[in-house]
């Protein structure tokens, strides 16, 4: 398995992975090849692929806001699930995030999203009771 930077060439078949997982929500406006491109533009070298025979089997998508690190989107396909995949792909977002001066780093897990949850708390992720999170759709 190569683990290597997510670039915008690799746009149709990350989609394609995160459609077939459970628990990612992909939205048209903001997860657009035009938005997501923008996005790798913004966060350089902080958003990866692993890819094994050619095929895409995971991805992460992370930027940052200059204070705290935000991970979207890790996804491992199904079929390799199991095979610590996922953590490394976290862990080269954290190193990367590190690297650069970040210190915090926030995911976006739903609620009901068991395994997601679980593969986060076994990689020492915890969850914040004191925050609730608020969005509020912006579009032109």
């Amino acid at each position: 398995m190569e683990v290597r930077e997510l670039t915008i060439e690799d746009y149709e078949a990350v989609v394609s992975l995160w459609r077939s997982c459970e628990g990612i929500g992909l939205h048209s406006d903001v997860d657009s090849k035009q938005w997501v491109a923008m996005y790798l533009q913004r966060n350089p070298g902080l958003s990866f692929v692993a890819v094994e025979r050619g095929r895409i089997i995971g991805a992460v998508l992370c930027g940052h806001d200059g204070k705290r690190g935000y991970i979207n989107h890790l996804a491992v396909a199904k079929d390799f699930h199991g095979r610590g995949i996922g953590t490394v792909l976290e862990k080269r977002v954290i190193n990367k995030l590190r690297s650069i001066g970040i210190r915090r780093c926030n995911g976006f897990v739903f609620r009901d999203n068991r395994p997601a949850i679980e593969f986060y708390e076994k990689s020492g992720w915890a969850e914040r009771d004191d925050l609730k999170v608020v969005s509020k759709s912006i579009i032109l």
